[in-house]
């Protein structure tokens, strides 16, 4: 049986370049070997496309160990003139020009299968503000929100979020990832320096209310035919589950695989990812993040549909502990992407 060529794409423009990396370092390593023949493309944070000469490890690719790639639409991956074989593709990217539709679409044109949800699913996975709402007429709960774009942002006033929102708030960029430009905020002085931060990372930004309850995550996997992990919970060992204490801090947050949860609610969780997967038209992967509140409420916080893949992240975590090991995760991709790209390739072009 002839082996698969797996292209991984990682690096990327956005700013969670070096979470992708390891994320791709993870991958890379737990990939079958004998089963995939694996093509490396790395995206520097300039945008440029980068293949490396050979793959055996995850680099910072430069002029010296790699070759410019392009993209040609209807061919595929090149580079030196020569077509790249590629049968799928890890995008293995986060944040923006990765999770946001951007790297789907272009995989599209170019004719390849990709692991993860669509181009739709994943532009509105993206933004906050569109999956809020999309939840919400599904009658599925969310926090209470407001949305400022940049040319409204001089109208914008302390008071008014404040009594909407309640204290604490949360200011967030709408279109990124990894809590990357979020401030927890209780005072008009930093309820605008958060603004502000938010704004340099994004055009529009939510205001969200803080919710008081449990930090519970849920992983997906599937196509029509769907796995749900079992909850686990974060315990964030700082102010709020933020960008450090997910990524630098060893100490910010503990991890607890399944969550300590009474049966009903622990069934409640996994229903609610399931339905906010089918929601929002995910296909693939994708983790649903919600919080349990006190009265055993649940409130869907966000979806990613590139959650991270390093040895720590909660993705393939979670399934691990349902009994899916990190391996067969990465199979069930692929095979995923195949089967979606299988099904796309029957339908109608031309009206004749």
């Amino acid at each position: 049986m002839s082996k698969i060529n797996v292209g991984i794409i990682y690096g990327g423009k956005s700013t969670e370049h070096e979470v992708s990396i390891r994320s791709a370092k993870s991958v890379f390593e737990a990939l079958n070997k004998e089963k995939y023949t694996v093509t490396l493309i790395n995206i520097t944070k300039t945008g440029e496309w980068l293949l490396a000469k050979d793959s055996q490890e995850i680099v910072s690719l430069n002029e010296s160990n790699s070759e410019k790639l392009s993209v040609v639409p209807s061919i595929g991956l090149t580079a030196g003139g020569e077509v790249i074989e590629l049968d799928a593709v890890l995008p293995i990217l986060h944040g923006t020009a990765g999770e946001d539709g951007s790297i789907q679409g272009l995989l599209e044109l170019a004719d390849i299968p990709y692991a993860g949800c669509s181009i739709r699913s994943s532009a509105v996975c993206m933004d906050k503000d569109m999956t809020k709402r999309l939840l919400q007429l599904s009658g599925i709960d969310v926090a209470p929100s407001l949305v400022v774009n940049y040319y409204d942002k001089d109208a914008l006033k302390y008071e008014a979020a404040k009594e909407k929102l309640g204290i604490p708030m949360f200011v967030k960029p709408v279109n990124q990832g990894s809590s990357v430009g979020v401030s927890k905020v209780a005072d008009e002085d930093s309820f605008y320096e958060a603004v502000d931060s938010a704004f340099s990372f994004d055009t529009k930004v939510m205001i969200e209310s803080g919710i008081e309850g449990r930090e519970i995550e849920v992983s997906v996997i599937g196509n029509e035919e769907l796995f749900v992990s079992v909850p686990g919970e974060i315990v964030s060992q700082t102010d709020f589950y933020s960008y450090s204490s997910k990524y630098l801090d060893e100490n910010g947050a503990l991890l607890n695989i399944p969550a300590q949860l009474e049966d009903e609610t622990f069934e409640k969780i996994r229903q609610i990812a399931r339905e906010t997967f089918k929601v929002l038209d995910c296909e693939g992967m994708a983790r649903v993040d919600v919080f349990l509140t006190a009265d055993e409420k649940v409130i869907v916080n966000e979806v990613n549909t590139l959650p991270g893949f390093t040895s720590i992240s909660m993705y393939p975590k979670l399934l691990e502990a349902s009994g899916m090991p990190y391996t067969e995760v990465l199979d069930k991709l692929i095979e995923l992407s195949l089967e979606r790209y299988e099904r796309s390739e029957r339908l109608k072009t031309d009206i004749s």
